[in-house]
């Protein structure tokens, strides 16, 4: 199993706890980005960087992950693909992407997507909080302890 993260948006206080979590428990971790990403030194931790531009590095992650693999992101599209293609999507705030929920995510990022191009303020996410980090690292835990093969 490897772990996967779309980077450009990814919290830095939830990449400090995969950094944490590549070396305790010996798993590779990938961070995908447009732009170039300064990693800690650890033959567990790289960074991919690619071309700019719409979704590359959300296709270079499908491209490049295994069934079983996780990836980290909060885009619903990309999370979609990952399911497809076996993987498992976490998003920042701690919550699984799932089979039974997907579709609903993305008819309601469809529908939000509508209600800003007719001009209605939808306004952002919240701000990231310590119970959102906290829920993260709750759900990395259940999930590696299920299904990660603990280091020899």
């Amino acid at each position: 199993m490897q772990i996967w993260v779309d980077a450009d948006a990814c919290p830095a206080v939830v990449k400090d706890i995969l950094y944490r979590v590549a070396d305790r428990m010996q798993l590779q971790v990938t961070l995908v980005a447009n732009q170039l990403l300064r990693v800690p030194p650890s033959r567990f931790i790289r960074s991919v960087q690619v071309p700019s531009g719409a979704d590359v590095a959300d296709q270079e992650i499908v491209r490049l992950l295994a069934p079983g693999d996780l990836v980290v992101t909060g885009d619903i599209p990309l999370a979609s693909d990952v399911l497809k293609k076996g993987g498992f999507a976490l998003n920042p705030r701690g919550e699984f992407y799932t089979n039974d929920n997907i579709a609903q995510m993305l008819t309601m990022r469809a529908f939000m997507d509508e209600l800003r191009g007719s001009g209605v303020d939808t306004g952002g996410p919240a701000a990231f909080s310590q119970s959102d980090r906290q829920s993260f690292a709750n759900s990395l835990d259940r999930h590696l302890r299920k299904h990660a093969t603990p280091p020899v």
